[in-house]
């Protein structure tokens, strides 16, 4: 028989016609549409549990990458504020965080500016949606652990993170993703005929924590020993803080781009059935994609500046400088291939899902460089981000939305938004959508930067937010006594092989 839907066949078998029920086979097409239905919702329910701990395990990678990147002195506290993420979004986010965010969606009519239903979860049925929307949300928040991390307090953090994750995050994401949100293009009548296209949450998830990041680190100021010195002096030329394990960013930055597919991939398994196998493949060759060129293009972009940039005869003075120079190891930097595939994640999750595997390369490359800028900016500005995380969310943030607007392709956003009136500006010249995606990021920076300045000038003034003037000395001179005794043990070192060649001769 011909394939109908349950509702289909029950309004047929109820209208008593009997020419039109097809008998025995209307009776078993009941039961297969009614076994494959109850199936599909039990894989999804299943699939998104599964997907929500693969996002989840990010926070590992966050660790990990913020473990790495400190002095070995400071990895307790550091790892510490990863975990209290974790733990403080759970209280909020399921307390409050989730009814703003989408409380009240199946009742209210028209666009509304925040939920106002389901606090506590009373009257939640989708519990594998909560947690899948809980992971992003601890996600967002833990962006701003790795990028003040040596200089915060814990209470401050734990406060903040809680802040963002059960008020600030979720109404964004009602704004954007919610069918009731302004900006979104779930509603039934989307912002400029379009809303705002961000299929995974470069600009939610991601532009948002590093916004909330470069805030902070505004306020909270540098670390004694790379823009000022153990007195709070502003130093004349930057220091160098150097992470204690390059291990373990590795560990971690492969962490995430693995946690990165249940981000991008596991989006799809919130549309219709029909596309969302499509969709989710399309997004996993698109992430993948992405992150290879990134740190591709970031390390030999890297490459290419110090060796033929400015400054380049200057930094091979010494004769161990030039040997290296001679293969080029000496300029090929992990951290910057690290960083690279990151921002190739960050760019690519708004538009994983709509474009094509080209763009994603194109996207990719762009992110290299956008890296590259963004930290000669951090420099020349005397910001102290000890893990990159403005360079990667916020400024590649910005890139993966505005690229949404420029790549995407109308029969993609028909699979995911039923609609495709305005695609990216490369495929139909319409700027519409490019147009409200601009839009969409500015209402994203106001709406985070404002009240979290107001929220960080307010524990700084309570002397909550930055750690005592005693604990962040004795940390740094630590550093500099291990620092130290490096260096003796590498001048002995030279001195003992000095000995044996003496003897030797």
């Amino acid at each position: 028989p011909t394939y109908r839907s349950s509702e289909e066949i029950i309004r047929i078998m109820t209208t008593n016609r009997a020419e039109d029920c097809g008998g025995e086979d209307v009776a078993i097409e009941i039961l297969l549409n009614c076994l494959s239905e109850s199936i599909a919702d039990d894989a999804r329910v299943f699939d998104l549990i599964c997907l929500a701990a693969l996002v989840f395990f990010m926070q590992a990678g966050f660790a990990m990458v913020t473990a790495g990147a400190v002095r070995e002195a400071n990895v307790p506290n550091a790892v510490l504020k990863n975990l209290l993420d974790a733990a403080g979004a759970a209280i909020s986010f399921f307390s409050c965080g989730y009814a703003f965010a989408y409380g009240g969606d199946s009742d209210s009519e028209g666009k509304t500016f925040i939920g106002t239903d389901n606090f506590l979860l009373d009257g939640v049925d989708d519990y594998a949606f909560v947690l899948f929307q809980y992971a992003f949300a601890a996600a967002s928040a833990t962006i701003v652990a790795g990028a003040v991390a040596e200089r915060g307090q814990m209470l401050a953090y734990v406060a903040y993170s809680m802040f963002l994750t059960g008020f600030i995050y979720p109404v964004i994401v009602h704004c954007m993703w919610s069918p009731h949100g302004y900006l979104s293009p779930n509603a039934s009548n989307p912002f400029g005929d379009v809303g705002f296209v961000d299929f995974a949450g470069s600009g939610v998830v991601h532009f948002g924590g590093g916004v909330a990041a470069y805030v902070m680190i505004i306020i909270v100021g540098s670390r004694r020993g790379r823009h000022v010195d153990d007195e709070l002096k502003r130093l004349d030329e930057p220091g160098t803080i150097e992470g204690h394990s390059p291990v373990l960013q590795m560990l971690g930055t492969l962490i995430l781009w693995f946690g990165w597919y249940g981000f991008n991939c596991g989006t799809a398994l919130l549309l219709d059935n029909k596309v969302a196998a499509d969709v989710a493949a399309l997004a996993g060759v698109n992430t993948t994609l992405a992150a290879g060129t990134g740190a591709i293009v970031s390390l030999f972009a890297r490459f290419t500046v110090l060796k033929y940039g400015p400054k380049s005869e200057e930094r091979a003075a010494d004769q161990r400088q030039m040997d290296q120079l001679t293969t080029g190891q000496y300029y090929f930097e992990l951290k910057y291939a690290m960083n690279g595939a990151l921002c190739g994640l960050v760019s690519i999750t708004a538009g994983c899902g709509i474009v094509e595997p080209w763009a994603a390369f194109v996207i990719g490359f762009v992110s290299g460089w956008i890296y590259l800028g963004a930290c000669y900016l951090l420099e020349k500005f005397r910001l102290d981000d000890a893990v990159d995380a403005i360079p990667v969310h916020l400024f590649n943030g910005v890139w993966g939305v505005l690229a949404a607007g420029l790549f995407a392709v109308p029969e993609h956003l028909v699979k995911v938004y039923g609609r495709d009136d305005h695609p990216g500006l490369f495929y139909s010249g319409d700027p519409k959508l490019l147009g409200v995606q601009l839009i969409g990021l500015v209402l994203i920076f106001v709406w985070v930067a404002v009240p979290m300045f107001g929220f960080f000038a307010f524990l700084d003034w309570m002397g909550w937010l930055r750690t005592t003037e005693e604990d962040e000395k004795m940390t740094f001179a630590c550093a500099k006594d291990a620092s130290t005794h490096e260096i003796d043990d590498e001048e002995d070192e030279e001195e003992g092989l000095d000995d044996d060649s003496s003897e030797d001769e």
